[in-house]
């Protein structure tokens, strides 16, 4: 009976075995075609803006207003900070409406204080229901400020309600705590002057940790010394650089960072705004935008561009990071599943037959693939039903091309935007992400797979922490809602 069991033991892990190699040889190989396309649309980027000049915009009429949203929850410590580099934004056309969400500590007190804040009896139109505003305010000093302080209601009420008092044809939301390149919105707005069916756009996402910064702007971008924001700064890039640069080529994006994107407002006002019961509200706005495009006609294409840039601090403790990563799989889930219609449905084209099933198979249940096969490893070399040199030659195999992957990101950042300047910073990058698979990526493996268990449990909280706020020298980790 003992050796049937084995028997049995021995073929269900291989069968895991060669489950888990199928899929490792799929993504690899569809993570090439990714690398490939990222390359070319990077190329056709650059030959795209060598001779255009954007200060064109700042005297043209014809460029589109734009409104920038910045929810602000408990910020005091960086909210002057980001609201000043807000109205530094080189942008003709500018408005930027600060929700102050129901703060507990001063946060509505510093901003009556050093931007001359009066109260305005403020007529709007309440297109989307929201929590009760209790008061509106304009700048005396900056016509182009308007601070609204409302109940507290989460991030997509505040959101929604500066939907309701925005001006601008485009809305460009953002965390408040995000420092945004000062001709960043002349990048972004590209895609809409270029074409008639763009409906939303994204740009790059960067770890501002370690870098240096005055006034609210990244004077001089350096890589961080600290282990886990070290180790963002390979992640963001790749998944920047080389997914959502990659996908423009191959179908579009369904994602755009919470942190900084440009929307049309009327699309978004049509759709119902963002919706209160998620924690991936800005996914599942994109999504619901994309759908919308193909069930109605209307616009639906999702641009990403590569060279407007907003700085972000990352967790620098295992806490905090775990509690993010954990939120952003449980947003994932949530809204793959809300439009789950779109699965492998001909209606929605390439979406639904290419891009979406690439975010169930890859994104959403790749923790899940990987967690069988390592826990598969573990006990087939345990028990000794798998083969010591074979395990030690894939282990090499998956780190080798995972590495490599990663690796060509760096050079492309490197030939196309060279942010990081020095030899120095190069070196310590490079060198994150020869360590990146060892130990680190494991661990998000665990987050996000408890992320995906506590979707199954319906949780849907942010947690909370608090933020120390920027410095001159460097940035520390945020607070999540």
């Amino acid at each position: 009976m003992t050796h049937e069991l084995q028997n049995l033991a021995q073929a269900l892990l291989l069968r895991g075995e060669l489950l888990v190699l199928l899929y490792f040889l799929a993504v690899n190989g569809w993570y090439l075609v990714l690398l490939v396309s990222s390359y070319l649309e990077m190329r056709r980027h650059l030959i795209l803006i060598a001779d255009e000049s954007r200060w064109r915009l700042l005297s043209s009429e014809l460029s589109p207003g734009i409104s920038m949203l910045a929810p602000a929850y408990n910020e005091e410590a960086t909210i002057e900070t980001s609201v000043r580099a807000l109205l530094a934004l080189h942008y003709p056309r500018l408005e930027v409406v600060v929700v102050n969400d129901g703060s507990k500590d001063r946060t509505i007190q510093v901003l009556r204080d050093q931007f001359d804040l009066v109260v305005v009896k403020a007529v709007y139109d309440r297109n989307i229901e929201t929590k009760p505003v209790r008061a509106v305010y304009r700048s005396a000093t900056y016509p182009g400020l308007v601070v609204v302080d409302k109940e507290n209601g989460g991030k997509a009420d505040a959101l929604n309600v500066g939907l309701n008092f925005a001006q601008g044809k485009l809305v460009c939301a953002m965390d408040a705590d995000t420092l945004i390149e000062p001709d960043g919105l002349q990048r972004m707005v590209r895609p809409f002057l270029h074409a008639n069916d763009v409906v939303a756009t994204g740009g790059t996402i960067r770890i501002v940790n370690g870098s240096e910064i005055r006034s609210g702007r990244v004077v001089r971008a350096r890589v961080p010394t600290n282990l886990l924001a070290g180790l963002q700064v390979v992640e963001y890039l790749r998944a920047f650089l080389f997914g959502r640069l990659g996908w423009n080529r191959l179908g579009g994006n369904l994602i755009i960072s919470g942190a900084f994107g440009l929307f049309r407002r009327e699309a978004v006002l049509a759709a119902g705004g963002y919706l209160h019961d998620t924690v991936g509200e800005d996914m599942e706005l994109v999504l619901r935008l994309k759908r919308r495009g193909y069930e109605t006609g209307g616009p639906g294409r999702i641009a990403f561009v590569p060279d407007p840039v907003a700085w972000t601090e990352a967790p620098e403790s295992i806490r905090v990071l775990s509690r993010q990563r954990d939120r952003w799989h449980r947003g994932l889930s949530d809204v793959l599943w809300r439009h789950r219609k779109m699965f492998l449905n001909l209606r929605y084209g390439v979406t639904g037959l290419v891009v979406f099933p690439y975010y169930v198979f890859v994104e959403l249940l790749a923790p899940v693939i990987e967690a069988v096969g390592i826990l598969g490893l573990l006990l087939g070399l345990a028990f000794g039903l798998v083969d010591w040199p074979f395990a030690f030659l894939f282990f090499l195999t998956a780190y080798g091309l995972g590495t490599a992957l990663t690796a060509f990101t760096l050079i492309l950042e490197d030939l196309s935007f060279h942010t990081y300047a020095t030899f120095r910073d190069r070196t310590k990058l490079f060198g994150w992400v020869l360590i990146e698979n060892l130990g680190y990526r494991q661990m998000t493996v665990f987050w996000r797979l408890r992320g995906l268990w506590k979707f199954i449990r319906g949780r849907k909280d942010w947690g909370d922490m608090t933020r120390k706020g920027f410095s001159q020298k460097s940035a520390v980790a945020p607070r999540l809602r």
